[in-house]
């Protein structure tokens, strides 16, 4: 890739991912980012948990990127299990530092806002610090946990404030996202760099459809993404019990991809709704299979309720469905409206009667859901398109090497402390 700063040329340079969230490549923003990096010369590590059906060994190279794997239990229960599964990840995380060496870069995604300590470590050894903001962490705990700012809320924005001052540089996936760190983190503009989640367009796209996976009906609709508290796969499922029983309308199949902590709860919430002849979940599947469901699919759901975090964070599932050419209904808020603009039809806040009578409206409409799906594809390729967050992406890793002392490569790193602010 050409050019000269350091960022863009990154030969004999040498950066370190550490991800806690999910596996890698599994993880698709993470991935992009990695092959990206590795594109403009740079040498890339990952640390990251394996996964438990895929990204399962404990060490890989994979297209030039070595991945370094370790064993996490995820989660149950309140935020004592969050507390056991973060100690052991960030124990597994500082060990496998160690085994890689030093790093120029260590470039660290949240959640949780604990990766800031194996990354001082690492600083200390000459590493500039790149903060990769998936997650609102404070607003994730009002959204997920409903325990007001008690004692923990507290204590996880003083996290983010460490995770903050510790940053060269921090990387947020949307304009929200940046003011929240310019306001919360008092960083300055020329630290906090845009780079949105976008889907790869070349491995990603539509095929043709398959009436058979309709089971039979006129319509499919289709829900992507992972379930949990806050993902709002139970306003789905009311909305579609109200798209039967307000609005008259059962001439459709649903299906829901994906997976995630309330995964049974909703299976069992699809059953108390009678819903279960015409709701099918899949599980996590295929990338093969979920371009067969989308691109088979008439009208696909973003039913994620206003909420602290929602409202402010970019939704993948938009931007797939986007990607396949699907009209998309969705509650409304402000970033899924950045997003989809007219790829998708707004349903007042969490009003899941008027989100069933818009997804009726769009079945009743073929030539609205061609239009609205090709507005969502000329999005996902234009303004949205991932090659505009490979530059931002660069320019952040330039912004964070530049003018300084070498780093543990021999290679010049960015001068000074920021000062607090």
């Amino acid at each position: 890739m050409p050019g000269d700063a350091a960022g863009r040329d990154g030969r004999g340079r040498r950066a370190l991912v550490l991800v806690e969230n999910l596996s890698v490549p599994f993880d698709r923003r993470v991935w992009q980012e990695c092959t990206t990096l590795r594109d403009a010369g740079w040498t890339v590590d990952v640390i990251c948990p394996r996964g438990s059906k895929r990204d399962t060994e404990p060490e890989a190279v994979i297209d030039g990127v070595r991945i370094h794997r370790y064993p996490l239990r995820a989660a149950t229960g309140g935020p004592a299990g969050y507390l056991r599964e973060y100690g052991s990840a960030l124990w597994h995380t500082a060990r496998l530092a160690r085994r890689v060496g030093p790093v120029d870069v260590v470039h660290a995604c949240n959640p949780p806002d604990l990766l800031f300590l194996p990354a001082l470590w690492l600083k200390r050894r000459g590493a500039r610090f790149v903060f990769d903001q998936h997650d609102l962490v404070p607003e994730l705990y009002l959204s997920r946990f409903d325990r007001g700012e008690d004692l923990l809320y507290r204590g996880v924005c003083a996290l983010e404030r460490l995770t903050y001052r510790a940053a060269d540089v921090v990387l947020a996936t949307n304009e929200s996202y940046r003011d929240t760190a310019l306001r919360r983190g008092g960083l300055r503009p020329e630290d906090v760099f845009v780079v949105r989640s976008a889907p790869d367009t070349e491995r990603f796209r539509p095929v043709e459809p398959e009436p058979e996976l309709k089971r039979g009906k006129p319509h499919l609709l289709c829900y992507l993404g992972v379930m949990g508290p806050q993902d709002g796969v139970d306003y789905a499922l009311r909305a579609l019990a109200k798209l039967r029983d307000e609005v008259g309308r059962t001439d459709w199949h649903a299906v829901f991809i994906g997976a995630g902590d309330t995964f049974e709860a909703m299976v069992e919430l699809s059953r108390r709704l009678g819903l279960a002849d015409q709701v099918e979940f899949t599980g996590r599947i295929p990338d093969a299979d979920l371009a067969r469901y989308l691109s088979t699919s008439d009208v696909c759901l973003s039913p994620d309720p206003r909420n602290p975090l929602n409202d402010v964070s970019t939704m993948n599932k938009v931007l797939e469905y986007m990607v396949m050419g699907r009209p998309i209904v969705s509650f409304d808020l402000r970033e899924a409206r950045v997003s989809a603009g007219d790829a998708a039809v707004y349903a007042p806040a969490n009003d899941e009667s008027r989100f069933a009578e818009l997804v009726a409206e769009l079945l009743d409409d073929p030539d609205r859901r061609a239009w609205m799906g090709k507005t969502g594809q000329e999005r996902i390729n234009g303004p949205l398109a991932w090659r505009n967050s490979q530059r931002s992406l660069l320019a952040a890793y330039d912004a964070a090497c530049r003018d300084g002392a070498p780093g543990p490569s021999g290679r010049r790193g960015r001068a000074g402390k920021r000062p607090h602010r």
